[in-house]
């Protein structure tokens, strides 16, 4: 739904600069809705009763930092949300995604005041407006990455479009201040206009909000070393191009039929950035000495350099296993409680009795065997559609109706050709324009066991109550090892963890194999 942010009618009147910079200088900050309601009838009554053009951007530049902050603070209640959105968080994106583009369209006015004026403006006036009009759209379109929404139809043509008036200016180039630089570097359209292009071609959906805050400024900091030419007839091109007449990022050069408004990435000076960093991580550099960030390990920039590696260099990458059309129903149910009852068939009992009682005290008498009504632990599965699949997973769709699923969340699937139940994770998820979600489900290896776990604290005794977790077998024909899916939390290297079947054993923990925000996935060895 697209909410209702401003009245128009009702814009308070910005008479001359000084009553502008007063109005930025008073925004609540410390309450985010409200400012950004003010925000709202600023650009309004730019719009309406617009300055001239030189006091018009002084403004529109002066909101700059109170605009980026008060959009982050409400974008707290949409990102990393499972999907779909609950109404209070839809309301929230809808009304942060029209703050942005009313910023956007307040550039673009004041752009058309400055060529209406026709006075000679400076060429860093149309360099710096055009920035900003590419800046704002590409907010819109980072929003819907980071809530993981199909993007609306028409953006993309809106992004190309500024940045082609940056060419025709001759200013694509021409470097601007950007304030909200935190290393106070200078910028320029084409640098902004090829990092979204970047970010896209990351895939985003299926990265978690961490690794697309990482990807982002990774794309901001080397999309200078990138360059964009127009493509000329009969030329050998790259793998990918952009096309400005296209409604889509980079796009297939196969798919082409014009080089009219085609435009060529030239990544060659990306590559050897890209390769050297990769060098500097294998000598041990830290990654906050080159340049990656502070909160990042170096880890996380291997794993992400590897995954950007082909993308980002214009390679098409080969698939591991070749998808095939399918069609069909699958049983999905998300939880750990739910996961275990349809791995094991059966409702989660404490083996122990006086355990039991404990974690049960309605029960009167710890001999009696615990039943618990299905629905009302809401054990229910959803049904998706299978859109198609390969050898270690499945690409499904459903509509809006069902539970939420967050992305990187354990799952249990039951596939359209099977009986049983296998434990998966949702690598890749968005919800489309229509309201309903398409998601990439990995299959976890090996045929899962459910199992009870808990950890054991020093001196051998158990710490607490059994919960539930999941084995699974090696399965050397991939060359996965056996390994314990716990609850998230529950790694420590060496920690000792007793498992129970039918008796309880104990198994040391290895190391992490995969993760998401509700589990681990460790490997281990017998204790």
């Amino acid at each position: 739904m697209n909410a209702e942010v401003t009245q128009p009618p009702n814009a308070p009147v910005v008479p001359d600069l000084q009553t502008g910079l007063e109005i930025l200088a008073r925004l609540p900050l410390g309450n985010p809705r409200q400012a950004q309601n003010e925000l709202n009838r600023f650009f309004d009554s730019l719009v309406h009763t617009p300055l001239r053009a030189d006091d018009y951007l002084d403004l529109l530049e002066n909101s700059r930092e109170p605009l980026c902050f008060v959009e982050e603070e409400l974008a707290r209640h949409y990102v990393n949300k499972p999907l779909p959105l609950g109404d209070t968080e839809e309301e929230c994106f809808q009304r942060v995604i029209a703050t942005w583009q009313k910023a956007a369209s307040a550039y673009a006015h004041c752009a058309r005041l400055a060529d209406a004026a026709d006075d000679g403006e400076p060429p860093l006036h149309s360099a710096l407006v055009l920035h900003r009009c590419i800046y704002y759209t590409g907010m819109v379109i980072v929003e819907h990455h980071r809530a993981r929404r199909e993007l609306p139809r028409g953006l993309w043509l809106e992004l190309h479009a500024h940045y082609a008036r940056a060419e025709d200016f001759g200013v694509n180039t021409q470097a601007v201040p950007d304030a909200l630089d935190p290393l106070e570097r200078s910028t320029n359209c084409a640098a902004a206009y090829l990092s979204l292009l970047f970010s896209e071609l990351a895939s985003p959906y299926s990265l978690s909000i961490r690794d697309q805050s990482l990807v982002r400024s990774w794309a901001n900091s080397w999309s200078p070393l990138v360059s964009l030419h127009a493509a000329e007839p009969g030329e050998p091109l790259p793998t990918f191009v952009i096309d400005l007449k296209q409604d889509v990022g980079l796009r297939a050069t196969a798919d082409c039929l014009q080089t009219e408004q085609l435009r060529r990435l030239d990544t060659s000076r990306l590559a050897l950035q890209m390769n050297h960093i990769r060098q500097q991580l294998r000598q041990k550099v830290s990654p906050a000495q080159i340049g990656l960030g502070e909160a990042c390990s170096a880890g996380q920039c291997k794993r992400l350099l590897e995954h950007l590696a082909i993308p980002w260099l214009q390679a098409r990458a080969p698939r591991k296993f070749r998808r095939h059309a399918t069609s069909g129903i699958s049983r999905v149910c998300v939880g750990f409680a739910a996961i275990h009852f349809c791995i094991s068939g059966k409702e989660f009992v404490q083996p122990e009795k006086t355990e039991r009682l404990f974690a049960f005290p309605q029960l009167a008498d710890p001999t009696q065997q615990l039943q618990v009504v299905q629905d009302q632990l809401d054990f229910s599965v959803d049904q998706w559609e299978v859109v198609n699949h390969s050898a270690s997973g499945f690409r499904l769709m459903r509509s809006i109706a069902g539970k939420k699923m967050a992305h990187g969340q354990l799952l249990a699937t039951c596939p359209h050709n099977s009986e049983l139940f296998i434990l998966a994770q949702a690598t890749w998820l968005m919800q489309e324009r229509g309201g309903g979600l398409i998601a990439g489900i990995a299959a976890l290896p090996g045929i899962p066991q459910a199992v009870l776990a808990r950890p054991v604290i020093r001196g051998g005794a158990p710490s607490e109550i059994y919960s539930r977790a999941f084995m699974l077998p090696a399965v050397p024909v991939i060359g996965a090892e056996q390994s314990l899916v716990i609850p998230q939390g529950w790694y420590r290297q060496g920690r000792i963890v007793e498992i129970y079947t039918d008796a309880a054993w104990c198994v040391e923990l290895s190391q992490v194999l995969d993760d998401g925000p509700d589990f681990e996935r460790v490997s281990f060895v017998t204790a």
